[in-house]
Order: structure tokens, then sequence, then C-alpha cells
């Protein structure tokens, strides 16, 4: 299950058989490898990438002897990868090719403590005919006696967005290995300049027209 660490840059758009095909740039790696587990030592098998430089006065004495002993420069974060154990030291955009499926891993834009209307597109009460202050209101939320109480997973107000969200099956539509890039089809999670984590897909054929008689 190989992967890669990036930074969303935005979205755009190109042109393929007089096609306009929407696509998400994505700033990945290169990612040094800071640490492997391994079976034998850690009973699973997985590697620790790291992803963007960072200053060195930003980081604690513990990390920077973790740096120290995989002899990296210190980076700004880390991600483990299980069941991926890529041959070198350092996992660039090459891993992946174009037509490849891949899932992508980020956190969702945050919106704050947010109404049922604009959380859940709850209809509200009415605006006249005897309305008072419950125009924006979610209704009801419980039962009578019985059950007494409000079950759980009830939609509500509160907190919108700002969680880890995971798009499965996107299609990688060209890479710029100059300049580490990935061009995915479609919109990924997260505002620009979030991290994101581009593996290969685990649902769907690794590449499109695969299985199903080549559909």
């Amino acid at each position: 299950m190989k992967g890669i660490l990036g930074t969303k840059v935005g979205m755009t758009q190109i042109w393929r058989n007089d096609r306009a095909i929407p696509v998400t740039v994505i700033l990945a790696g290169p990612c040094p490898v800071v640490q492997r587990r391994t079976t034998e030592k850690d009973g699973y098998e997985a590697v620790q990438l790291g992803f963007q430089a960072q200053k060195a006065q930003r980081v604690n004495k513990p990390m920077k002897g973790h740096f120290a002993k995989a002899g990296v420069e210190p980076v700004k974060y880390l991600k483990e990868l299980r069941g991926f154990n890529p041959e070198s030291d350092t996992v660039t955009v090459g891993i992946f090719s174009a037509g490849e499926a891949v899932d992508v891993t980020g956190t969702s834009k945050g919106h704050g403590f947010t109404g049922v209307m604009k959380k859940w597109s709850f209809a509200g009460g009415n605006d006249s005919h005897g309305a008072h202050k419950v125009h924006r209101h979610g209704g009801s939320i419980g039962n009578r006696k019985t059950p007494g109480r409000v079950f759980k997973g009830k939609k509500m107000a509160g907190r919108w967005g700002n969680e880890k969200v995971t798009i499965q099956g996107l299609e990688v539509i060209d890479i710029l290995p100059e300049e580490n890039l990935l061009l995915i089809k479609g919109s990924v999670p997260g505002a620009n300049g979030s991290l994101v984590v581009v593996r290969q897909t685990a649902k769907v054929p690794a590449r499109r027209g695969e299985g199903k008689g080549g559909k």
C-alpha cells in the first residue's frame, strides 16, 4: 500500500481530447524515510515518512534525536503508513503513474458551530402564522415519557467540518516529477495548503480499466 505526503495547492483544469477535466494539484514529497517498522521488532510492517522541512529551533530535543538517528533533516510532518516498505530512503511522486487510482485523506474545512439548517439542510420553522423565534430551530428532539431521552446520533446543531475525510478511487491524471506535483481528477478534502495523504487505493482496481472485463 504505497503512499506519499503532500499539501493541497488548489484546483484547476486541463484539456484532454477537447474535454476539460477538473483536477486538484498536490505538491507531494520528496518524503524522507524517518523510521521503518518490521514484523520481527514491532509486530507489523510500516514506514514513517516525513514532509516539509522544519527550522531546527522549532524542533524539541527528543525529536532532534529521532531525526539524527535516521540521518535526515528535521521535518514538519510525520506520518506512518502501514504495509509500505520503499526500497529507497526518499519517496517521490514517481511511485505513482498516470491512470492509477488512489485514495486521498485530508482534514475537511472547518465551519465552526452551525445550526441545523446549515449543517443538515433542515427546512426550519414557519416564517409567519404565529411562529415566534423558532424560524431556524430544529424542532422536537425527543419523545414523551417513553423512551424519555434523546437518541444517540440525533441530528442537531454543532461543530461542522474540521474532521478526517478520505475520498477513494480518484484517478491520477498526470505527474510532474520535476516539480513534485500530482494532478488528481476531481476535488480532495481540505483547504489549500493543508496536509493530505495520497495512498494506493484499497477498494477499486489499481488502474482504470482493470477488472470487470476491462469496463
